[in-house]
């Protein structure tokens, strides 16, 4: 039976549950040890914020077949064991995204306050929008 929420807090606190968030210096630290940052935000909130050098942009629409290597329409850089750590802009829909991530088998996280955090820590960022299933700072090349 699929599990009936009262409210989207509810909702939110279960998708955490099973979550280990991280500050943007942790994200820093797993993306040196090999996950990749997966940007779900739509241009407009990425042209308005900046982006994380490196980051994948995948808008939330397409997150679970773009990510998961078995579905006949993930991205190239979609591997087998691949950590992702996912961002929007203050961190609510990057957990339930993460969430549905970790749903299907795959090593997902989030980070906690979002861009704006990351932002806060004094971490870079980049102009936006770049073009979706491209990394930032990589142009038009795809992952």
């Amino acid at each position: 039976m699929t599990p009936r929420f009262g409210s989207v807090d509810e909702l939110l606190a279960a998708a955490r549950a099973d979550l280990t968030r991280l500050d943007p210096h942790q994200a820093v630290a797993r993306v040196a040890a090999g996950a990749l940052i997966v940007d779900i935000r739509p241009a407009w909130q990425r042209e308005t914020d900046g982006e994380i050098p490196g980051s994948v942009i995948v808008e939330r629409n397409h997150l679970e077949w773009r990510l998961h290597p078995a579905s006949g329409a993930s991205l190239a850089v979609a591997t087998k064991g691949q950590e992702w750590i996912v961002v929007c802009t203050e961190g609510y829909t990057s957990s339930l995204a993460a969430s549905a991530l970790v749903s299907l088998g795959l090593s997902a996280s989030d980070i906690a306050g979002g861009i704006h955090a990351w932002r806060a820590a004094g971490l870079p960022v980049m102009p936006g929008p770049t073009a979706v299933e491209c990394r930032v700072g990589n142009g038009a090349a795809t992952p």
